[in-house]
């Protein structure tokens, strides 16, 4: 079915070629994060639910005698800034908008300014990288960026640059959020409390070859502080997986308790081994979880090299996060190789029968340099290297046992049931206080995408949703005091899939 996106959601704003060329001001930097084109299958409010922290966190290493601001063109704001023209231009670098970033670096680079590529596909890709770039940051960008500016300053600029993940979490600087335009986003309170995960599934970028990210912890002292000091009720954390050390996530939730916020995360499902720890997830203000269930085949699993229950015991434990008031954003991945035409039925009914508030899919998708790329390549089952289309929602590779063209007809059906009237109500929850505030969500966050572009463009998405967070937030601060007067239970689960490793 064709959908209607807007304009503005799938074209990048247009770069003028005759834009007069202004003086370049000294330590002046700007970090640009690209304009991607939208999924018209998926939600557009999910882009402006919070800003990046990859570059609010490299602009806090920015040295004290340098300006710095930061722009994000998918917030419809236009073309990036350059009267002042900046000196020093830093971009991120995804394989979706490589195309974008190298359009902005060579325009930045015409008119005198000196641009630093960085991020994941920087990373994998480096050789594609550097032609379109003065350097290369690879790695870790907040240990870098300082270095940068200094060299550029000095007039002795590497081609690259090169910084680990090994360095104490802990001593990054918070991430400046005084640069974010507050109107823009649902909250500015993303937060990173850990970095890395314990799970290498073949198909994350986390497994990308020459990418070693060690789980790493921040202070829970420093996560309380800057979630208090943002001012906002509700935060995102941005962690890969936080629940990767269970016990540093309970120390963390009783850091997070006395705040009266609430807060949503990325967990493995193995989280729900132990219930007291979902308790103290409850009682410190999180009211939701995104999942990666990836698959409901055990099989799936497996190859995947995830540690993770069995997919029979899932249900089970949707049922104990949400005997917590936790909702769950169930993600799954579509075309794995013992996935058949009934995958997507399956998927969705499964989705209806537990009651999932959220879900996400994501058609397989191999990033470069990850296992999965190179074993589909070594297969001869690659249909092209087009990196703009490898967003998770188009089809980049031949299935098993299935062609490209049902593999993408059913991750469209997926969204068409999961964004119906009959599937939201299916899937309202239990406890009929909390069906208000899912209903207005659903069909915000879901339903609404005729309308998210005029949103974002007019900067009012806080103004939006502000008053549905601070609802949900009273709610569940009243749910918690009825959770602390119930008996903890202790059963734990224990069944696991082995990832093979």
């Amino acid at each position: 079915m064709k959908r209607w996106v807007p304009r503005a959601m799938r074209i990048a704003p247009e770069l003028d070629p005759h834009t007069p060329t202004a003086p370049v001001r000294e330590r002046q930097a700007l970090l640009i994060n690209p304009f991607y084109p939208k999924d018209p299958h998926a939600s557009f409010g999910k882009h402006v639910l919070t800003p990046t922290l990859a570059l609010t966190s490299v602009a806090a290493s920015t040295p004290a005698d340098w300006d710095v601001r930061y722009w994000d063109e998918n917030l419809l704001q236009g073309p990036p800034p350059s009267d002042p023209m900046p000196a020093v231009v830093g971009i991120t670098v995804h394989l979706t908008f490589a195309r974008r970033a190298y359009e902005l670096a060579r325009w930045y680079r015409q008119r005198g300014s000196v641009v630093i590529l960085g991020g994941l596909h920087v990373i994998s890709c480096p050789d594609e990288a550097a032609p379109h770039a003065d350097a290369l940051a690879i790695g870790d960008g907040v240990a870098l960026w300082g270095q940068i500016l200094r060299d550029v300053e000095n007039g002795c600029l590497q081609a690259i640059y090169r910084a680990d993940f090994r360095r104490p979490y802990r001593d990054d600087p918070p991430p400046r959020r005084d640069l974010l335009p507050r109107k823009n986003f649902l909250t500015t309170s993303s937060l990173i409390a850990t970095r890395g995960c314990h799970n290498r599934c073949g198909f994350c970028y986390l497994s990308t070859k020459g990418l070693h990210m060690p789980y790493l912890m921040r202070d829970v002292e420093q996560i309380a502080e800057e979630f208090q000091r943002d001012g906002q009720p509700y935060a995102v954390f941005t962690d890969n997986n936080l629940g990767s050390k269970p016990e540093y996530l309970r120390q963390l939730c009783r850091a997070l308790r006395p705040l009266e916020k609430i807060w949503s995360a990325a967990v493995s499902i193995d989280v729900t081994d132990d219930p007291s720890l979902v308790r103290e997830m409850a009682l410190a203000g999180c009211t939701g979880v995104f999942i990666g269930f990836e698959s409901l085949q055990n099989d799936n699993i497996t190859d995947a090299k995830k540690k993770s229950p069995n997919t029979e015991d899932y249900a089970r434990r949707v049922a104990l996060l949400h005997d917590n008031g936790i909702q769950v954003n169930g993600s799954f991945v579509l075309g794995f190789d013992h996935d058949r035409e009934d995958v997507f039925e399956n998927t969705i009914r499964w989705v209806e029968e537990n009651r999932l508030e959220c879900a996400t899919f994501h058609i397989m998708t191999p990033y470069p340099e990850t296992p999965l790329f190179r074993q589909l390549e070594s297969e001869g089952r690659l249909l092209h290297r087009d990196w703009s289309k490898y967003d998770t929602a188009n089809v980049v590779f031949r299935p098993k046992h299935m062609s490209p063209e049902q593999l993408a007809a059913g991750y469209e059906l997926c969204y068409d049931r999961l964004f119906s009237h009959t599937s939201i109500w299916r899937r309202r929850p239990k406890d009929w206080r909390a069906v208000p505030a899912y209903l207005a969500m659903s069909y915000l966050y879901k339903r609404s995408n005729w309308m998210w572009h005029l949103l974002i463009k007019y900067r009012l998405t806080a103004a939006v949703w502000r008053p549905l967070v601070e609802w949900t937030r009273r709610r569940h601060v009243r749910f918690r005091r009825r959770l602390e007067a119930k008996p903890e239970t202790s059963r734990r689960g224990s069944t696991v899939v082995s990832a093979g490793v």
